[in-house]
């Protein structure tokens, strides 16, 4: 299925911000937004939901501190116990300091997997940009439209407002952006 995008560029950090709280305010589907660096107040302005990413890394940093803490005990209470020093076998505060350490190791690297599983960025992946200086000077708004009641002359001229200087109507495939 194809779809039909308006793609507009802009040159200053102010423009991308007001032409696309203009198009949410009149109730069009802005897809994405391309910056050359992080626009504070972007996500809020398109409507972008809060990120799970946090939440996943605390989960995943507790399962893998609660394996470890489950692998030390397992060792040295079961698999090979040793007494060294007349210590108890399952000490815990003895496992602490190496809890953290994987702790920390489990957290970074689940949250490195699971953001490219979360955005399909696998390694090697062509990036789909609409305009190839969208990550270095330009600021690149995308709007979908989404049906027949989408008036091109009439967004096109809220984007001129905001001084879009290259304003691009496309139809391409799901999932591509070109």
């Amino acid at each position: 299925m194809n779809r039909r995008l308006l793609v507009a560029a802009f040159e200053r950090e102010e423009d991308i911000l007001g032409a696309t709280r203009a198009c949410r305010d009149e109730g069009l589907k802005v897809i994405d937004v391309w910056t050359p660096y992080p626009v504070h107040g972007l996500d809020q302005i398109m409507g972008m939901a809060r990120s799970r990413l946090p939440l996943v890394t605390l989960i995943l940093a507790i399962i893998g501190g609660g394996l470890k803490i489950w692998f030390e005990y397992w060792t040295t209470e079961f698999s090979w116990p040793l007494n060294v020093g007349g210590k108890p076998w399952d000490s815990l505060p003895a496992f602490i300091p190496v809890t953290f350490e994987v702790m920390v190791l489990t957290a970074g690297i689940s949250t490195v997997v699971a953001f490219l599983i979360a955005t399909r960025l696998w390694p090697g992946k062509a990036p789909l940009t609409p305009d190839p200086r969208a990550t270095d000077d330009r600021f690149v708004l995308v709007v979908e439209e989404a049906d027949s009641t989408f008036d091109v002359a009439r967004v096109t001229r809220l984007l001129e407002g905001y001084n879009a200087f290259d304003i691009d109507e496309r139809v391409v495939g799901q999932g591509e952006v070109r």
